[in-house]
């Protein structure tokens, strides 16, 4: 018992220390694969080492259909500073709304990226994004490459 109570104090102490400080607000601009035109992106810290990303999109699925899309994704962030100072991690859960010409569709939205954050008021990230929208039975994956402004 004695060395499971020590096991688990030492992966509680490791995970503390690995996770990364998120400071400020960001907001720019997220290009992704499943949207021509991309999003607006921003992100909020709400505590030490958690954020809220929400993104605001254009989506086109054919020629006859597009819409509308707003997904908020609630994110955990590790640093990876022993690699490169500003450099962090980050995995994510949300939801998703979105307007497909007359359809309306709401999904669960996974999410997990690689960032980089520059001594300038500079952040770019890569993220894989899968999601699930119930009002259609649609499954896609789209990775994204975004620039934001941190303030």
């Amino acid at each position: 018992m004695k060395k499971m109570i020590f096991t688990l104090a030492i992966l509680v102490s490791m995970a503390g220390a690995l996770s990364a400080q998120v400071d400020g607000r960001a907001i720019g601009i997220r290009f992704a694969n499943e949207f021509n035109g991309g999003e607006l992106t921003f992100n909020t810290p709400l505590g030490h080492a958690n954020r809220l990303e929400l993104d605001l999109g254009l989506n086109h699925w054919s020629d006859s259909n597009g819409g509308m899309q707003l997904t908020g994704v609630y994110q955990w962030v590790w640093g990876l500073n022993q690699i490169a100072t500003g450099l962090n991690w980050y995995a994510g859960l949300g939801a998703s709304v979105g307007s497909y010409t007359s359809n309306v569709g709401v999904g669960f939205v996974g999410q997990l990226g690689l960032e980089y954050n520059f001594n300038i008021p500079l952040q770019i990230s890569l993220d894989w994004r899968p999601t699930i929208f119930n009002s259609y039975y649609t499954y896609y994956g789209g990775n994204g490459l975004s620039i934001r402004y941190r303030f």
